[in-house]
């Protein structure tokens, strides 16, 4: 590893391996960040779930007897396509410009998994520490956390968590949580019949409005959290009939649906089952538990005033906007405190001219470390 190598050329270099899912082909670029840490005395494991596409396990072991369970810094490494709009830079070469780094996966999330891994390495350079330190980079996050899906199917290969840092896009801000997300296909049947005398069929079309107007007013017979706030629906899309002079025999409704404290996505399923009528088909398209840590969790507080220290300012108690692989992780490590926290820019993510601000990066990186080092020492 070169003596140089901080946010800016980490990231960059994380920036130049294509791994824009789908396809992914993440293992090129979990090599490169598996041989970095084998450096600095890592184990690194690479788990394939399907061919090139790698998660990588890397673990730092305690150097006396641990204390507590491994802190566990996490990012993933796919991203989104570039989009139909045209570029303005290179989305690969990592060109900077007034103190922006440009390129697909600069804020989403390369500078977060940059930061992970720089601040793992500097905690090897401790002569002490009461834990172990890994780092979990995970592939197919963008099609559904399929990467960790897969990896928590190996408990053993997943390892043990005292606390979780999951690196997504927050601006440096650190966030407690985010809402789980429910999304449902609605499939309802009817019978086709010729246009002009539909009393002869059955129409799907009447079923689903009669299933959204129920859906606009359900109640989640829960109150709103105080950070995490209540849960909310929305129909998304409908696809339904072949033709304007047919009975429609089918119909789809899409539904996003995001869940909180208090509920859990299966129990939300049985009340959206229970609610509409029973030859509804429901189909689950994506399940994320929601995440959440309380802030006056010890490790939490001492987090986010660390976070505090080296910002020079005090921070805002926040929950992210979006699903995580928290929302898998978590419950797979036995529900360890998790902070979300990364350099990307919020408003960047799947944007086209991506960028993260440079500075923002080894501030980050310094934060974890900081973290870490409060945690094994």
């Amino acid at each position: 590893m070169s003596e140089k190598l901080n946010g800016l050329e980490l990231t960059r270099k994380l920036v130049s391996f294509n791994t824009i899912n789908p396809p992914g082909n993440e293992r090129p670029c979990v090599e490169y960040i598996a041989d970095l840490m084998k450096k600095k005395g890592f184990e690194t494991t690479f788990h394939e779930y399907e061919t090139g596409r790698s998660n990588l396990i890397a673990r730092l072991p305690p150097t006396t007897t641990a204390a507590c369970k491994p802190i566990v810094l996490s990012g993933h490494i796919d991203t989104v396509p570039l989009g139909q709009a045209s570029w303005s830079v290179s989305p690969f070469d990592g060109e900077v410009h007034d103190g922006k780094l440009y390129g697909r996966g600069t804020s989403d999330m390369k500078s977060g998994v940059a930061a992970c891994v720089l601040a793992a390495i500097k905690l090897a350079d401790l002569q002490v520490r009461k834990a172990e330190v890994a780092v979990i980079i995970s592939a197919g996050e963008e099609t559904g956390c399929k990467g960790v899906l897969e990896l928590v199917k190996h408990p053993k290969l997943l390892g043990e968590c005292g606390a979780l840092i999951v690196s997504e896009p927050t601006d440096n801000r650190p966030m407690v949580g985010h809402k789980g997300s429910l999304w449902l296909n609605l499939h309802f049947k009817g019978v086709t019949a010729h246009g002009s005398m539909p009393d002869l069929g059955d129409n799907a079309i009447y079923k689903a409005c009669k299933a959204i107007e129920i859906l606009k007013n359900f109640n989640f017979g829960v109150e709103p959290h105080a950070i995490l706030g209540g849960p909310t629906l929305n129909v998304g899309n409908m696809k339904a009939g072949m033709n304007v002079n047919s009975v429609p025999d089918f119909a789809v409704v899409g539904v996003d649906i995001r869940t909180t404290v208090g509920q859990t996505n299966a129990q939300v399923r049985g009340a959206i089952a229970a609610a509409l009528d029973k030859e509804v088909e429901i189909e689950i398209l994506t399940d994320m538990e929601h995440v959440y840590t309380d802030p006056e969790d010890p490790w939490m507080s001492s987090s986010i005033a660390i976070s505090e220290k080296i910002l020079s300012g005090a921070v805002k108690i926040e929950t992210a906007t979006y699903f995580t692989d928290a929302s898998v992780l978590k419950p797979a490590f036995g529900n360890p405190p998790t902070l979300i926290m990364g350099p990307g820019v919020l408003a960047m993510a799947h944007q086209t001219d991506e960028y993260c601000e440079v500075d923002k990066i080894d501030t980050c990186s310094e934060i974890f470390q900081a973290i870490g080092e409060n945690y094994v020492l």
